[in-house]
């Protein structure tokens, strides 16, 4: 019997999705027979920092997953030259296919052997999924004929012939291609069930709007955010000084293509006015970080360099005014345009005076360091109106905060980009903001809350402005769970020779870590506990080539940037890590240099990578092991209720 009139109204509202004991009975059977299958296959990537080529191959190529697969499948059939032609068309299709038809003398022949070979991978991949879920994959144009082929059986002679002929017409009637393409997609699609993406798509690398798309288009992932992110949020909500900020990394790295090509946003007032008032200045500690791909002149990299410097002395003085308006956010004293002594060429940092490297400052006013000129403040405008006004950035930003946060727990993994802030003694650090204090999870929370006030409070509003600076507090905060350090040296780093003062102090937390108990403890406050349990963290590079492992407390916490940037590769030792986790257990892939699509679609190059179990299961996965599989089994004991609703008369069934 119901137990409550509100059980038995949400039981009427089940009612009508199952309105008969037969198909809430045929519901049962159905999910308790996909609890039983192996547990989808969940990818882990962080710290992508716009290396779009390097992301979307190991995207494609699911982390050497579909290479091991076509190894299986055809290992002592097609030689090792076969087998990477192959995977080299399933990875690039569009661009492999063309050359490969025009290299054969037997186009249907070959046609026809590949057909073949797709579909026998096909069905191997989908061999841990239902036909329902493999039948939702599939493109509606082709479904029918896709899903007869995936599911055929060509040892039965009787049907041996029908088969034949629906593969004898795809090619008969020009439809191969299209085919060729649905399958590698396919193939791919089934590969990973769930992306999860901990933090850092934008900055330094050429185009993390790339990067965008291809995660806009995946069919399930999440994002949990990283400061490079945080600070593209604020720019994209209208924050001058994030977009300053923003700006000032794009410059650094020579990467205006992202700005001006990918987002459409006009970098020419401010060209123009970084000319005139920075012409005839020493450029040179603002030439840009060099990357071996670039092609840009001497005169382009001067221009930029120009450019850097004008931005980079109008965001010292928004995050001054960021800075005053925000006394908890503790950075009094980092308001260091307001700390220059102009006239002595020196910078006062913690009651230190420091001589100054650049001592040329021409559109500061010693008597008001902090405010802008007219000049300035047109160029800012113009600026911010790019910036809000790009409908791809606005795109792209939206996506950020509808599939991100700046923490995930699922199935027993606990994703963050940064770190949880603590102290020497190993406890929660507390910070407080609006006469309230936070720690652990209820600090992670209370950022997340904040963080979207930036964007989706109301023009104008208080809220709104608060939680833009919050966004580049996020950014750069000493107690920020997504940046985890004492400060962002900036200004030291430019401005200033001793190499003391450019270090960013880590978090007690990256000490801690390597204990097993602080791991457990972070668990514990996040609502996690078991063997099975893990934390996935990003930020900072693991250095592998010094002998750091990624794998912390005591197996417990995974760090698993490995430096997809190139700029990291020659720290790190290594070009990025990715971690598995299937119904086998973790398994930590790690990636060696990638060096172009074309070179890969050309020569059947793959990222070389290597392999290793952090986590191996008890027993083989299975979905009744997931949180899918928990909100399953919840479903099962209403639809259990509801059976029960029907029988004794409570609910009426309605055939």
């Amino acid at each position: 019997m119901a137990e409550s009139t509100q059980q038995l109204r949400y039981l009427s509202r089940l009612s009508r999705e199952f309105p008969t004991i037969a198909s809430a009975a045929s519901e049962i059977i159905r999910i308790e027979a996909v609890l039983r299958l192996p547990k989808g296959t969940e990818h882990f990537m962080s710290d992508l920092h716009g290396e779009n080529e390097a992301f979307i191959h190991i995207l494609n190529n699911a982390s050497g997953y579909i290479r091991e697969k076509i190894d299986t499948v055809f290992d002592g059939e097609l030689t090792a030259a076969q087998r990477a032609e192959l995977a080299t068309l399933i990875y690039y299709p569009e661009k492999k296919l063309p050359a490969l038809k025009a290299a054969q003398p037997d186009l249907e022949g070959w046609y026809r052997e590949t057909l073949m070979r797709l579909i026998r991978l096909c069905r191997f991949v989908s061999s841990k999924h239902t036909r329902a879920h493999v039948r939702a994959c599939l493109p509606q144009s082709c479904a029918y004929v896709l899903d007869e082929l995936l599911h055929a059986h060509f040892e039965d002679h009787d049907k041996k012939l029908y088969y034949e002929t629906i593969v004898d017409s795809i090619i008969a009637y020009r439809r191969a291609d299209p085919y060729i393409l649905r399958f590698c997609e396919l193939i791919k699609r089934l590969a990973v069930d769930r992306l999860h993406i901990v933090g850092d798509i934008f900055d330094r690398g050429p185009r993390p709007d790339l990067i965008m798309e291809r995660l806009i288009e995946h069919h399930d992932v999440d994002i949990q955010w990283g400061n490079h992110d945080v600070v593209w949020m604020g720019a994209a909500a209208g924050s001058p000084v994030c977009v300053l900020t923003v700006l000032k990394t794009t410059l650094a790295y020579n990467n205006t293509d992202t700005v001006e090509h990918g987002y459409g946003v006009a970098l020419r007032e401010l060209e123009h006015f970084a000319q005139e008032v920075y012409g005839g200045s020493d450029v040179a500690r603002w030439m840009p970080h060099a990357d071996g791909r670039s092609t840009a002149t001497r005169e382009k990299l001067l221009r930029v360099a120009q450019m850097h410097k004008a931005v980079t002395v109008m965001m010292l003085k928004s995050e001054a005014a960021v800075i005053a308006r925000n006394p908890d956010f503790q950075m009094a004293g980092r308001d260091y345009i307001n700390r220059v002594d102009f006239k002595n060429g020196t910078v006062d940092i913690a009651g230190r005076l420091y001589p100054l490297l650049d001592r040329d400052f021409p559109t500061v006013d010693p008597d008001d360091p902090g405010a802008f000129t007219e000049a300035e403040r047109e160029v800012l405008r113009d600026l911010i109106r790019g910036f809000r006004h790009s409908k791809l950035l606005q795109k792209h930003v939206q996506f950020l905060y509808s599939a991100g946060s700046v923490y995930r727990v699922t199935n027993g993994n606990l994703l963050y980009h940064g770190a949880v802030p603590m102290t020497e003694e190993g406890d929660f650090a507390k910070e407080t903001f609006e006469g309230r204090e936070y720690a652990g999870r209820e600090l992670f929370d209370y950022c997340d809350r904040r963080a979207r006030e930036g964007y989706f409070a109301p023009e104008g509003s208080p809220e709104r402005e608060a939680g833009q600076d919050f966004l580049w507090y996020l950014w750069c905060g000493r107690l920020s769970p997504i940046y985890g350090r004492s400060a962002m040296t900036t200004f030291e780093r430019l401005y200033i020779a001793d190499e003391a003062t450019h270090r960013e102090v880590k978090n007690p937390y990256y000490s801690l870590i390597d204990r097993a108990g602080t791991a457990e403890k972070i668990l514990r406050e996040f609502g996690l506990s078991g063997e099975g349990c893990h934390i996935v963290n990003g930020h900072v590079p693991v250095r592998a080539v010094e002998g750091e492992s990624p794998v912390k407390g005591g197996g417990r916490l995974i760090v698993i940037d490995g430096g997809f940037c190139r700029a990291y590769h020659e720290k790190t030792g290594i070009a990025g890590y990715t971690l598995v986790y299937n119904s086998r257990g973790l398994t930590l892939r790690t990636h060696q240099p990638f060096e172009s699509a074309e070179k890969a679609v050309n020569e059947d190059g793959d990222i070389s990578s290597s392999s290793e179990y952090i986590y191996t299961a008890p027993r083989r996965l299975t979905v009744a092991d997931t949180d899918e599989g928990r909100r399953s089994r919840g479903l099962i004991e209403d639809l259990k209720l509801l059976l029960t609703a029907y029988r004794t008369g409570e609910i009426r069934e309605n055939p």
